[in-house]
Order: structure tokens, then sequence, then C-alpha cells
């Protein structure tokens, strides 16, 4: 893989290439990329998506929204951080125009939307869907579908929902926002389809990244990028090398500030934070002035800032160390995973999982999720199979009606039209999934 290529301008429907020296300053492509998440319906309903606590009653607790806006400006100062470094080790960029506030706004722009496909109630809202079809109503299909498209369905993935929301492609709208390829590259975590799965080390082969309904879209981008492959029997490639800033700020801001939320919830002590944080800001705290801090949110504020930035740090030391190992695909890891703070953040992880994610308050409300999701998708599920199948009923055609225009896949394939249902729901705020259940329930009140 090489820069100049993974830096490419191109959007979907581009005859011609987008040079970087012909951008106009004042509204570069890859800020404009930015501009049209944050206007995009889908980004919007992030605001009432569950990060940690699901639908909390406090308001200082971070949502989806949120939660992405903080990576977006940690992955901007971490690509700026990096681009500098890059542009010095290849001037020929710069001769092209390039500079390090590029690198900045290509994961800026993919980190604010690098959670724009997941469902409602967080990861287990990923695990309700998957559930309906591999052990609940949803398995009479598989005989319906190729293997691969089920599979799709069985392993609902957020990243891969995430990359059918920036690109498909509707009546009158070619291409989804129509972004630059450089920034759908630096999205794309794992650029691979769902099977085969074939577990490894490398950190690619975690999860999927597209749905088979958006495999030549996702090709088209792989090959305007020079993406290395990783398999040649099987659609499975390297990650565009800023994929790994994407995920570094990611890692740090949810590690962090879940942990954050966790004490000012009252779930964790104080002292926690102290014993655990103090580990990675030991060689820049100003002793005296956290001290002067009478409050205890403004301390653990203030701890967590100078965290974010030791982490941040530690991240683009060992990406320019190990850029040349990016490039080529033989970084297996994510970066933090090879940081000297590996340590320190997984106990932070661990008394996380301990205090918050397995507390009362999100399991329950994880239950409640579940069971909303199953019960949206077996109705909706029903309606759309019935209808296919010629045995349609009079409060199918009524639930049909409520599934909007653009859900409603006008192909005869019945993967993609089932696969518009789990759109649709993955796309629902927690709040609205939970109204309409209650609807669909009898409850109108």
């Amino acid at each position: 893989m090489n820069w100049e290529q993974l830096l490419s301008l191109k959007r979907y429907g581009d005859i011609k290439k987008r040079p970087r020296s012909s951008q106009d300053e004042t509204r570069l492509g890859f800020e404009v990329d930015f501009d049209r998440i944050i206007f995009s319906e889908a980004f919007r309903s992030l605001q009432d998506k569950t990060q940690v606590i699901p639908l909390s009653e406090t308001d200082f607790v971070h949502t989806r929204l949120t939660h992405s806006l903080e990576v977006s400006v940690v992955g901007r100062t971490l690509g700026r951080k990096v681009g500098k470094a890059i542009l010095e080790k290849y001037p020929e960029l710069q001769k092209l125009g390039y500079t390090f506030n590029d690198f900045g706004a290509i994961v800026a722009a993919a980190s604010v939307m690098h959670d724009i496909g997941n469902p409602p109630f967080g990861h287990s809202g990923e695990k309700a869907i998957g559930a309906y079809f591999s052990s609940g109503s949803g398995q009479h299909l598989k005989t319906k579908m190729s293997e691969k498209e089920f599979q799709d369905l069985v392993d609902f993935e957020g990243n891969a929902n995430g990359f059918k929301i920036l690109t498909e492609s509707r009546e009158g709208i070619s291409g989804g926002l129509r972004l630059s390829y450089a920034t759908l590259g630096a999205f794309l975590k794992y650029p691979k389809e769902s099977l085969p799965k074939k577990p490894t080390q490398h950190i690619v082969d975690k999860k999927f990244g597209f749905f088979q309904s958006e495999k030549e879209a996702f090709l088209d981008v792989a090959s305007e990028l020079g993406l290395a492959k990783k398999s040649l029997d099987n659609i499975s490639f390297y990650r565009h090398p800023l994929a790994y800033l994407v995920e570094a700020a990611d890692d740090i801001c949810y590690t962090i500030i879940d942990f954050e939320d966790g004490i000012n919830l009252g779930l964790i002590e104080e002292d926690f934070a102290l014993e655990y944080l103090i580990k990675l800001v030991k060689d820049s705290i100003d002793s005296n002035k956290y001290h002067s801090l009478k409050h205890k949110k403004d301390r653990i504020s203030y701890l967590r800032a100078l965290a974010i930035n030791s982490l941040i740090n530690e991240a683009v030391i060992i990406f320019l160390d190990n850029e040349e190992k990016i490039l080529t695909g033989s970084f297996s890891h994510s970066l933090l995973d090879k940081c000297k703070y590996e340590a320190q953040i997984n106990d932070i992880i661990n008394i996380s999982i301990d205090k918050i994610y397995k507390s009362n308050e999100v399991v329950e409300k994880e239950i409640a999720g579940y069971k909303i999701i199953n019960d949206l998708l077996d109705t909706f599920v029903k309606a759309v199979y019935n209808s296919y199948i010629g045995t349609i009923n009079n409060y199918d055609k009524l639930i049909l009606h409520i599934l909007p225009k653009e859900f409603q896949s006008t192909s005869h394939n019945l993967y993609e039209q089932i696969l518009g249902v789990c759109s649709f729901i993955s796309r629902m705020s927690d709040g609205y999934a939970t109204r309409l259940h209650k609807k669909i329930q009898g409850s109108i009140f």
C-alpha cells in the first residue's frame, strides 16, 4: 500500500481523479466528509442511543453521539500528529499538496461515524438481532438465502451496517453520502465479508466490515485505495493504515471516559480513579493543581484529560514505529495492545466490566432492550416474509405501512428485504424503539 493512493479524494461516481492540489483550502474534501456525516439523519439518531447506560435518567452520561464527537476530537489529534511525521518521511506527498491537517480531517471524519451503524441498546442490540436469526424465530430463513447472506444476519455487525448507511444508493441518491474513499477506507476496521470465519490472531479477522448487499461498493473502495489483499480465495483485505488511528481513538475514549462515567454515577469509587489513572499520568500530573480542585467531577475530569493525552502520544509512537508493517498488513494488533500502558488499560477495562457493564442498572435495561428488538424484528420480518410468499394478512399490511419506503427493498431477493428490516430497526434510537414496541404491543399511551 502507498500513501498517495490511500489518501484518495475520489467519491462515488467520479470519472476523473481529484488532485489534492486542486482542492479549495477553505472547504477541503475530507472536511466535507465530516460535514455530510454531521448533517445525516443516521448521525442525529445517535443522540438517543446507548453508550454505557441504556435509557439513563441522568444528564451527564455519554450517548453514542457525545462519544462519537469525543472520539473524532481524539482522532483528529492522532491524525495530525501522525500526518506531520508521514509528510516528513515522504516529502513527495507535500509536493502533491497534502498537509498534516488532511490526515487529521480523514481520521476525524471516520471517527465521528465509527458507531453510525450500531443498533439501539448498545452492543446487546447487535446480539439481539443476531440471536433472532441464529436461535430465534428467524432460523427458518436459513434455507431461503445463500450461506453468506444468512451469516450477515446471524452475526449482524454494526460496522457492516455503518458501511451500508454510508454507501447505500436509493432512488435519486447514488452512492449514499458520497464520502471520499480515503475516509471510507479509514472507517473500515474489518475489511472482509462475514464468511469464511477463520479466526486468526490478526485484528482484521475479529469481525467483518460489509454485508453482501454492499460487496460491489466495498470492492470499488478497496481497489481505488489499493488495499492489500489478505486472501486470494475470498474477499479479505488488510486495513487502511488510518483505520488503526480510528480504532485507537475509540479505544482511548471508551476506556477512559466510560470509567469516568462510572465514577460520576457512583458505580466506581473515586479512590479507584486515583489508583488506576495515576499510573497513566504520573509523568504529567501537577499535584498542586489536582489537590486544589474541590469537586470530585473536576478532579476526575483533570485526570481524564491527562490520561487521554498520554494514550494519544503513546498511540502515535507505536503507529510510527510500525508504519512499514502497517502498510504491508503485517501489524496484527491494535495500537493500544502494544503500548507500555497495556496492563493499566486492562485493569481499567476489567473494573469497568465488573462495576459498570455488569451493574444491575445496565443489565436490566439490556434485557429490556433485547426483548424490544426481538419483538420488533419478529413483527416486521413476519410481515415481510408473508408478503414475499403471498400469505400476507391485514395486520401484516398495517405493519408494512409503517415501514419507511427507504427500507422496503424493491428487489425480489428475500435477503435484501429482510436486511432492510434489520437496517430500519438498527437505525432506531433507544427511545423510538421503546415507543414503537409499546404501540405494537397494544399500548397507545
